[in-house]
C-alpha cells in the first residue's frame, strides 16, 4: 500500500505535462475542468482528496465577486503550410500550463486555431489546385488532427474564417477609426510576403533579404490604410518600464524595449492587391492586413455560439488573456502592435505576452530544403504523445532554443521514463499484486506522519508549483522526476518485499509504511502492473516502439468507454 500511495502522489505531478489519451498511462485524465474523479483502465474509480493536489494559491476574483478565468492562446497558426513541430511545441507548452492551472482549480480557457487569410494562404491554394476555402479547411483539419493525437486539451479552437470572427474584425476596425488613429496614404518600400510586412531597409540582409526567413524583400507601392503606432510610443515605453512582466523572459522584454526606444513607424492594416481577406468596412475594394485580422481571434475565439455576435460580449467573456504564448519570431507584432491597437480601441491588454525559442534538429535549423524536418504526427505513432510532450517539455529550457536529436531523445526517454518513473510505478503496484492481491489492505490515513520520504515528495511537489507558476517547464519537470528518483530509492532501503515474508506483523509493516497523502482506503483495488513506458532501443532507433504503440492504442478503442471527465 505504501508504494501505492507514492505512485498517486507522483501521478498527481506528473499530469501537469502528460497527456491523457496515450495507452501507456494509467489514468485517464484529458480534462480537468471537472477533476474530482479520475479512472483505473479497469474502470474502478477513486476521488482525490482536495490536499492530493497541493494547492496552495487562491483565485483572483472580479468586481462581480466571480473567479477571473485564466485565458491562455497559443498563436493562431498559419495555414500556408500542414502543422510542424514548432507549432507543435508551443501548442504541447500552453497544453502543459493549461492543465496545471486547472489543477489549481482555476477555470482555463485555453485558445487555439488558425489564421486564414492573406496573400500567402491565396498563393499555397493555386499551388495546390484549390479555392482558398478548401485549402484553409484542409489544414485546419490538419491542425485538429494533430492537436487530438498530442491529447491537447484546448477550450476554443478558432478560425479567422469563421463569421463570428469577421464580425469582430469589423467592429474593432470601426472603434480604431473612432479613434483617429486609421488613415489613408500611399506607401513604397520593402515587403517581406513571408512577414506580411514592410521592412526597414536597415535591419535586412545582403540582397535586401529578410532576416527571418532569408529570402529577397520585393518593392512595392501600394495606396492602403494605416495604423498610427507612432501615436502609441510613450505609453508603450511607460509599460514597459512600469509592468516588467509584461513580456517574458527578461531577455525578450529587452529586445521590445529596444525596438520601441529605437522609434515606432505606423504600419499598413489593409492590402489592395489581396482579395483573399475581410474587406475593410468603409472601402470593399481593400481587405484587411494579416495582423490587424488574426490577433482579434483571441478576442473573438471568447464568443458562444448562442450569444450576440459583438465585440463587448466577447469581451465579457474572458478578457483579458493571463498569458499569451508565441514564438520569437511573432514577439513584436505581440508585444508593440498587439497593445497599442488595444489602446487605440478602448479594450484591456494582455497581461503577459511570453515569447519562446525555436527548435533545432541536430543542431542545424530544421526545413524542407535540408531534409531535416521532424513531423510531429510520425513521432507520436512511434513512441506515443506523452514520451513527445515529455521529452520537449523536460529537455528544452522554456524561453530558449533547443535542439532534438534522436540519440538524446531516446536517451531521455528511456532514462526518465521507462527506468525512473515507469520502474517506480511498475514496482510498487507489482508488490501489492504478489502480495495483497491488488487490493489496498489499511487506511492509508494514519501511515505518513514523521516519514522523510512524504516531506520529500511534498518539497519536490511544491517546487513543482512554483515553477510552473514561473513558467519554468523544464525545471518543474526536473522536480517530478526527483520524486520517481526518490521513490526507487526509498523502496530500495525499505525492501518492503522482506517485510511481507515475515508474516501478519511484517505485512502491517509493509502495508501501513509511511504514507498518506493519497488518500487510499482499506479494500481499494489497484490497478494491474504493466509498463506505462516502453524502452526504445537505440540500435533499432524508434521503429522497435511503432508497433507495440499502434498495438495498445487498437486495443484501446476496443475496450473504450465513456470517459470519467469531460474532454
Amino acid at each position: 500500500m505504501a508504494c501505492r500511495v507514492q505512485y498517486s502522489s507522483i501521478h498527481s505531478s506528473l499530469r501537469f505535462f502528460s497527456s491523457s489519451s496515450s495507452s501507456s498511462t494509467l489514468f485517464h485524465h484529458s480534462s480537468l475542468k471537472s477533476h474530482k474523479k479520475l479512472r483505473f483502465t479497469n474502470s474502478k474509480y477513486f476521488t482525490l482528496s482536495k490536499q492530493s493536489l497541493y494547492c496552495t494559491c487562491s483565485s483572483t476574483t472580479n468586481s462581480n465577486g466571480e473567479d477571473d478565468p485564466f485565458v491562455l492562446t497559443t498563436p493562431l497558426y498559419y495555414v500556408n503550410a500542414p502543422p510542424h513541430m514548432g507549432s507543435a511545441y508551443t501548442t504541447i507548452a500552453a497544453d502543459a500550463i493549461a492543465r496545471f492551472q486547472r489543477l489549481l482549480g482555476k477555470q482555463v480557457i485555453f485558445i487555439t486555431g488558425t489564421d486564414e487569410h492573406g496573400e500567402k494562404i491565396a498563393s499555397a491554394a493555386v499551388a495546390n489546385g484549390s479555392s482558398p476555402s478548401e485549402h484553409c479547411d484542409s489544414i485546419s483539419q490538419a491542425y485538429k488532427a494533430l492537436w487530438s493525437e498530442l491529447d491537447i486539451s484546448h477550450d476554443k479552437f478558432i478560425r479567422t474564417t469563421n463569421p463570428n470572427h469577421e464580425a469582430i474584425v469589423k467592429e474593432f476596425y470601426s472603434r480604431v477609426l473612432a479613434s483617429g488613429d486609421i488613415y489613408r496614404a500611399d506607401y513604397e518600400g520593402l515587403y517581406c510576403v513571408n512577414c506580411e510586412e514592410y521592412k526597414d531597409e536597415k535591419e535586412l540582409l545582403e540582397n535586401n533579404c529578410c532576416p527571418m526567413h532569408l529570402k529577397p524583400c520585393v518593392r512595392r507601392k501600394e495606396d492602403n490604410y494605416f495604423f498610427a503606432l507612432s501615436k502609441y510610443q510613450k505609453k508603450l515605453e511607460e509599460i514597459l518600464t512600469d509592468n516588467p512582466d509584461f513580456v517574458q523572459p527578461s531577455f525578450r522584454l529587452n529586445e521590445v524595449q529596444g525596438w520601441v526606444k529605437s522609434g515606432l513607424r505606423d504600419f499598413s492594416i489593409s492590402r489592395a492587391s489581396v482579395d483573399w481577406g475581410i474587406p475593410v468596412p468603409s472601402d470593399a475594394k481593400q481587405t484587411i492586413y494579416v495582423w490587424f485580422d488574426a490577433l482579434l481571434g483571441y478576442i473573438s475565439a471568447l464568443l458562444d455560439d448562442e450569444k450576440q455576435h459583438n465585440l463587448e460580449t466577447a469581451i465579457s467573456s474572458g478578457w483579458p488573456a493571463s498569458l499569451h504564448l508565441i514564438g520569437k519570431d511573432i514577439l513584436r507584432f505581440h508585444a508593440v502592435y498587439w497593445p497599442a491597437m488595444l489602446m487605440s480601441a478602448g479594450v484591456s491588454l494582455p497581461k503577459k505576452v511570453f515569447g519562446h525559442g525555436f527548435l533545432t534538429k541536430d543542431g542545424l535549423k530544421m526545413g524542407k530544403s535540408l531534409g531535416n524536418t521532424l513531423e510531429p504526427a510520425d513521432l507520436v505513432n512511434k513512441v506515443g504523445a506523452d514520451a513527445v510532450r515529455y521529452f520537449f517539455l523536460k529537455e528544452v529550457e522554456f524561453g530558449n532554443d533547443g535542439d532534438y536529436s534522436e540519440d538524446r531523445f531516446i536517451n531521455t526517454i528511456n532514462a526518465h521514463l521507462a527506468n525512473t518513473i515507469g520502474n517506480l510505478l511498475n514496482r510498487t503496484l507489482g508488490l501489492l499484486r504478489k502480495n495483497c492481491q491488488s487490493t489496498v489492505a489499511v487506511d492509508s490515513a494514519s501511515a505518513a506522519e514523521g516519514n522523510a520520504f512524504k516531506d520529500t515528495v511534498e518539497k519536490q511537489i511544491e517546487k513543482a508549483r512554483q515553477h510552473y507558476e514561473n513558467l519554468e517547464l523544464s525545471s518543474a519537470c526536473e522536480a517530478v522526476l526527483e520524486i520517481g528518483n526518490a521513490g526507487n530509492v526509498y523502496i530500495n532501503e525499505k525492501a518492503p518485499w522482506s517485510l511481507f515474508k515475515q508474516g501478519d506483523s511484517g505485512f502491517e509493516t509493509a502495508a501501513k509504511s509511511e504514507t498518506r497523502w493519497g488518500g487510499l482506503k482499506h479494500g481499494q483495488m489497484v490497478a494491474e502492473p504493466k509498463p506505462i513506458f516502453a524502452r526504445i532501443e537505440l540500435e533499432n532507433e524508434l521503429n522497435n516502439a511503432t508497433e507495440e504503440v499502434k498495438k495498445a492504442n487498437k486495443k484501446k478503442e476496443k475496450q473504450k468507454t465513456p470517459k470519467a471527465v469531460e474532454a
